[in-house]
């Protein structure tokens, strides 16, 4: 099964994945991961990302492109696979499409996770972080014992810089406005399928194997 996930920051899409993962047995595949990857091997398009990454720059369509393409033609792909991040835009899916085409093969799939901005929000800045030991927390779903004090070792809880209001809403504008064109241009091939991302984990879960057991 060849799947690509999409889904805002915040709506859970690295806990579904996991679950899709282990149901379908495909390897997940993020963009993010294949660039650490190539980084630690020291490849030659390794060595070409790396010069963007320590600048701060996404790498370019077409360097992504190539990662993503060596990625998708190793032997643990040959049966499917669920892809994070990648297409982020148009050239992008364009250049899957084509690569798919060469091989005879089709996505199954374009799973679109919804969720609303304010619960997104609200998700995201209610995260807290141990200084210390690095443990997760929620001031909503899971907070601490004790305000802005760790449960395992007393230490500080604080607010990553990635999780302030400010920053989300950004995050979530770039999102929106780089993925709806890719909404579009698969709902144009029938294979998207939209997952209600405000409800609980597991109802999440249930809807989004339903959706993929059926296709």
């Amino acid at each position: 099964m060849r799947l690509i996930l999409l889904g805002p920051p915040g709506a859970g899409k690295g806990t579904q994945a996991t679950f899709i993962k282990e149901e379908f047995r495909i390897p997940h595949i993020s963009t993010g991961d294949i660039f650490r990857q190539n980084l630690r091997d020291n490849t030659e398009l390794g060595q070409k990302a790396r010069v963007y990454m320590n600048k701060g720059k996404l790498v370019p369509d077409d360097l992504t492109i190539e990662l993503v393409r060596d990625r998708l033609s190793r032997e643990d792909c040959k049966y499917g696979y669920l892809l994070d991040g990648f297409p982020r835009n148009l050239v992008q899916a364009e250049a899957l499409s084509q690569f798919l085409e060469e091989r005879g093969e089709s996505l199954d799939a374009v799973i679109d996770i919804e969720v609303d901005k304010n619960s997104l929000v609200e998700r995201i800045t209610g995260r807290r972080m141990c200084k210390d030991c690095k443990a997760s927390f929620h001031i909503h779903n899971y907070p601490p014992r004790e305000e802005g004090k760790c449960d395992h070792c007393g230490g500080e809880l604080y607010q990553r810089e990635d999780d302030r209001e400010e920053t989300v809403l950004k995050r979530i504008g770039v999102y929106e406005e780089e993925t709806s064109p890719l909404i579009a241009y698969y709902d144009r091939q029938g294979k998207i399928q939209k997952i209600n991302g405000n409800a609980s984990m597991e109802d999440v879960k249930a809807e989004v194997l339903e959706a993929l057991r059926e296709i």
